[in-house]
């Protein structure tokens, strides 16, 4: 059997897990092996008919002794870890996130296993070998992950999130681990949100990035106006952040946001590597640059080389007229 950790919110997956679920699918379906999902919290069993399309066939449901309120770490890793030793999955999944790669560590610290983290590929086997990212993404490692159940996070945008050909009506499980006390002395006890409008920079369709040359903080409204037009957001390089131009939830890169739009439009980016590690999602790559050296322009699929000043308000005018705004 097969495993698959969901983060979502009030019931909603969020897509890193959907995409985990997809690549669990995938080792699944010509195995044989069933395909199950675990979520933590009561409110995931509205999750469950989005992770029956995804080709989850059970989805069992965390609840009870605390694990309903906030999120907490060790706990959450703790009944996953109890999870695991009841259903001995031989591969665990997880999200590549933040929370999932935590989660997980924590579960395999209780189990005594190994855990691979930010893998792009795994081939279940004796021993099961997985193709995984290292140093921000820059590096990719072929191991080898020797255990009874192999405890893996699948890294961001490594596949698509896909519904599966023949959606599943799953069977819901609850799940009500005993979770000691002191597992709960990490967690959540608010939550302040970013006062931002429109999409977001991690789910946008279309993102604008702009580097050091956009000028400064007034050289970013063009950009503005134009992810506006296109339905998308504004993000920017971490020379911006440090810089005090725009904050760091706008910044793209390793340790930033890492974004999967279907366009993206930097204008002004040299396109070091710490950036390009958080925009390699991108479907398609338009550059705008003075410099036709500069680095970002060899991950390009389109170029203009000359003055962003010049070239993009020429490009929102175009734009505004194309929609007839």
């Amino acid at each position: 059997m097969i495993l698959a950790y969901v983060d979502h919110r009030e019931g909603a997956p969020d897509d890193a897990s959907l995409e985990a679920l997809t690549l669990g699918r995938g080792l699944a379906e010509p195995t044989g092996r069933p395909l199950e999902a675990l979520v933590v919290g009561g409110a995931g069993r509205a999750a469950a008919q989005v992770l029956g399309a995804h080709g989850a066939s059970v989805v069992h449901v965390v609840e009870g002794g605390g694990l309903d309120g906030p999120y907490a770490p060790e706990a959450w890793g703790a009944a996953l870890a109890e999870a695991i030793r009841a259903s001995g999955p031989a591969l665990v999944l997880a999200p590549g996130t933040d929370r999932g790669h935590e989660v997980l560590a924590h579960a395999a610290a209780a189990l005594d296993l190994p855990m691979a983290a930010n893998c792009v590929r795994i081939e279940p086997g004796e021993p099961t070998v997985v193709l995984r990212q290292r140093w921000g993404g820059t590096l990719l490692e072929e191991a080898e992950v020797d255990a009874p159940s192999v405890l893996c996070t699948v890294a961001l945008h490594a596949v698509p999130a896909e519904p599966a050909g023949a959606p599943v009506g799953p069977e819901v499980r609850p799940f009500s681990p005993a979770i000691p006390e002191e597992a709960f002395r990490t967690r959540v006890v608010g939550r302040v949100e970013p006062d931002r409008r429109g999409v977001s920079l991690a789910e946008a369709k279309v993102v604008v990035g702009g580097g050091r040359g956009v000028g400064g903080p007034e050289g970013f409204r063009v950009l503005e106006e134009l992810a506006e037009l296109l339905g998308g957001a504004v993000g920017c390089s971490r020379v911006v952040t440090s810089a005090g131009w725009r904050p760091h939830a706008d910044q793209i890169g390793q340790t930033g946001t890492r974004i999967a739009p279907d366009l993206y439009i930097a204008c002004g980016i040299s396109g070091a590597t710490q950036h390009m590690v958080g925009a390699r999602g991108a479907k398609r790559l338009l550059v705008i640059n003075k410099d036709p050296e500069a680095p970002i322009v060899s991950h390009a699929d389109w170029v203009v080389v000359g003055d962003l000043h010049e070239i993009l308000p020429a490009v929102v005018a175009a734009v505004r007229e194309a929609k007839g705004a």
